[in-house]
């Protein structure tokens, strides 16, 4: 019998010719993210299993990277970037990504911003690799052909001394995209479709492999957003098999050797799922769930108080384009953040063009809020102070990836989950809105 990606990405890191779903192996690891949230936890799990003077397994297969809750006078939340970097000057963590100056995150050359796509961006997934991350959505990186997933800080102290994690084989669901994607079609709704099918808990400990023609025309950008969800369906990681796009990106940012692998045509698969993707229409995500999936004409009596665009999910230069295509020559009705994910992005807002318009230009002539300084922001909600979060119980449609109560600040806001497309026109008519209206 043939192995699934994933599964070979698992015996090769295991020193094992075959594994088997269900089966608990140790893997050395490739790669640790963690950030300012959960770092701290997993340096105090660290020193306290290792010793205080003890020696991460390998200073330069550690990224640390503060991006949660960066922008705000909150002493804790500073403090927490403080630790990342003692810890780092301590155990000379090659890939640091420091913020000194937090009134002008620009003089701050190191500074990335969100965790998920600077990893990406500063070629840190790598095909046919093992990449763990204190962060749920760390299964972004399973774009890339690699295995990636979240952990906790346990988990995470035992790797930084060890460089070595005991897990359970994942059963892979096999989701088979084909067709035409519509010109109002994202990868945003795709997976906002999947989750509403599967439900929050249809994918739990389970790998969710995406494939078809519809997949193989993505940008990697597009194949981030598929992957970064799967674990609002309860997936413990998301991949694509990678192909000429996935390596053009991962070359052009890395020269370090990595090997690819792909699903074996005899594979054993959990589930199979097809879709036709020309048949399918924008959705959004109601709250409190990202399963609790409509149309977005379903819902277009829903008046909305703001529109939220950013986050690892929907903070990426392709996003704001996508945005741009909407809001050019109109005006927003509502309050509308834009927050990109990191200063690469940041950037492009004031080089890319469309119409002859950059990205920035066409966002403040619709009436929208400033570009923010890249990071999370309001998507884990923070402190009070933070970037757009929702400190009212008003309602939002945000291009982030979860809407539990609270998610975003005020426990009673609610949060329409929508693509980049469906919360600019929502932002132009003060309603959620279907954006073929604009497209």
């Amino acid at each position: 019998m043939g192995m699934t990606l994933v599964e070979k990405i698992l015996a090769k890191a295991s020193g094992r010719s075959v594994v088997e779903p269900g089966e608990n192996i140790w893997v050395n690891v490739d790669l640790l993210m963690t950030h300012d949230v959960c770092g701290p936890g997993t340096i105090g799990v660290f020193k306290r299993e290792f010793g205080a003077d003890a020696k991460v397994w390998d200073p330069e297969k550690i990224v640390l990277i503060p991006d949660h809750y960066i922008f705000t006078a909150d002493a804790r939340a500073n403090r927490n970037v403080d630790i990342l970097r003692d810890f780092a000057k301590e155990q000379s963590i090659k890939y640091f990504y420091d913020i000194t100056d937090l009134s002008n995150f620009k003089a701050n050359p190191d500074y990335k911003g969100v965790c998920h796509v600077a990893l990406a961006q500063e070629g840190h997934t790598r095909p046919g690799e093992v990449l763990f991350g204190t962060d749920s959505h760390t299964c972004n990186a399973g774009a890339f052909g690699q295995f990636a997933t979240g952990i906790g800080n346990t988990d995470a102290g035992f790797i930084m001394g060890t460089g070595k994690l005991l897990i359970k084989v994942p059963a892979t669901m096999r989701f088979v995209l084909n067709g035409e994607m519509p010109p109002y079609l994202l990868a945003k709704d795709l997976i906002l479709q999947i989750i509403g099918d599967i439900s929050v808990s249809g994918a739990t400990y389970r790998t969710m492999e995406f494939t078809g023609e519809a997949v193989e025309r993505m940008t990697m950008e597009e194949r981030m957003t598929l992957c970064n969800m799967v674990i609002e369906a309860g997936g413990k990681n998301g991949t694509i098999a990678p192909d000429e796009t996935t390596f053009e990106y991962v070359r052009a940012r890395t020269d370090k050797p990595f090997e690819a692998v792909y699903t074996d045509s005899d594979a054993k698969f959990y589930s199979e799922h097809h879709y036709d993707v020309s048949k399918l229409e924008p959705v959004v995500a109601q709250p409190h769930s990202p399963d609790n999936r409509a149309t977005a004409r379903e819902c277009s009596d829903v008046k909305i108080n703001r529109a939220y665009i950013g986050s690892c999910t929907g903070g990426k230069t392709e996003d704001f384009f996508h945005a741009a295509q909407v809001l050019k020559g109109h005006k927003v009705k509502v309050p509308t953040y834009i927050v990109p994910a990191t200063q690469k992005v940041y950037e492009d807002l004031f080089k890319i063009k469309y119409q002859e318009q950059t990205l920035s230009e066409i966002f403040l002539e619709a009436g929208c809020i400033e570009p923010a300084a890249p990071s999370c922001a309001a998507c884990l909600g923070g402190p009070k102070d933070t970037f757009g979060r929702m400190n009212e119980p008003e309602i939002c449609v945000s291009t982030t990836n979860r809407n539990f109560p609270g998610r975003m600040g005020h426990k009673e806001a609610g949060i329409y989950l929508a693509s980049p497309f469906t919360a600019a026109a929502s932002a132009i008519t003060g309603y959620v809105t279907d954006p073929r209206e604009f497209l």
